[in-house]
């Protein structure tokens, strides 16, 4: 659901016309439709602007062939924002352009992925002489990479410490004290690390906030708070860990134990999912602190 209102909703209020609006922003907002995103493809994750997926004009229409990879949630969603390439003659950031797609229509195969926690949370995504209306276009021919940003931008500050996944502090703290470790002074200083991190990370939430409010221009907070959080996530399943041993690999029916291999099999991922750590450290670095490009 965070697709759709967090990401995609707002998209399409800033960038869609007036009819797109009128058609989906209510819809998305109240999550009666569900979206997915488009955008990584088995070549292009991070290099996003390197993607292959193209869609070709054929009248008012558009004709979508290629594969994206990494799709949360697409298996339930009625709806998709896709990038694809339209221009190859174009440098790479200006030959693409953006489009909503019914992940109903003809000629979309979804295949979940098996993930090593055992959930299927990712999907890959066949588009084969999919047809699109040019009024399901978003933004102009050739502007898809600007759209791409947008989104990215809101993926950023959504993720900056709001995301609520995996195991938290006082879920780590209810573990200690049912393990009966709460004296060990190494664990309380994992834990106590993980609380000052975890506070950081809302305070800087706060502040992102408050300059919204204010009218600021969106920074970098988003890149900082979702290395912030991913980082914590990695914390919290090592302490969790070091608490546990032998008894986090094997499900005994003891409650609350194995339970946390999910959140340690699974907190690796967010440092890839909506921009890697080396991204975020990227544009931190670039946008935030004025340092050199790194050579492409």
């Amino acid at each position: 659901m965070l697709v759709t209102v967090d990401l995609v909703a707002p998209t399409v209020h800033l960038l869609g016309t007036e009819n797109q609006r009128r058609q989906f922003v209510r819809s998305f907002l109240r999550a009666d439709l569900l979206c997915c995103q488009l955008f990584s493809e088995p070549g292009a994750g991070s290099d996003l602007a390197g993607l292959t997926t193209r869609a070709t004009r054929d009248g008012d229409s558009w004709i979508v062939n290629g594969q994206k990879v990494w799709s949360s949630g697409a298996q339930f969603a009625e709806w998709g924002l896709l990038i694809a390439r339209t221009d190859s003659t174009a440098p790479k950031h200006r030959g693409m352009t953006a489009f909503l797609v019914p992940m109903d229509s003809d000629g979309i195969d979804i295949r979940p992925i098996r993930q090593m926690s055992g959930g299927s949370t990712f999907n890959e995504v066949f588009l084969d002489g999919v047809v699109l209306s040019d009024t399901l276009r978003l933004g102009d021919v050739g502007d898809g990479w600007k759209v791409a940003l947008t989104t990215l931008g809101f993926e950023r500050n959504s993720s900056a410490g709001i995301v609520d996944a995996g195991g938290n502090v006082r879920d780590l703290a209810r573990l200690v004290r049912q393990v009966g470790a709460p004296a060990d002074p190494l664990t309380r200083q994992r834990v106590a690390e993980v609380a000052v991190y975890e506070r950081a990370s809302a305070l800087l939430v706060a502040r992102y906030a408050e300059r919204r409010e204010d009218g600021a221009a969106p920074g970098v907070e988003g890149s900082i708070g979702k290395i912030v959080w991913t980082q914590n996530l990695t914390r919290i399943g090592e302490a969790a860990a070091r608490v546990l041993g032998p008894r986090l690999a094997a499900d005994t029916g003891e409650a609350d134990t194995f339970a946390w291999s999910e959140h340690l099999l699974g907190a690796p991922g967010y440092r890839i999912a909506g921009g890697s750590d080396e991204i975020q450290r990227n544009i931190i670095g670039e946008r935030g602190l004025g340092l050199p490009r790194e050579p492409r």
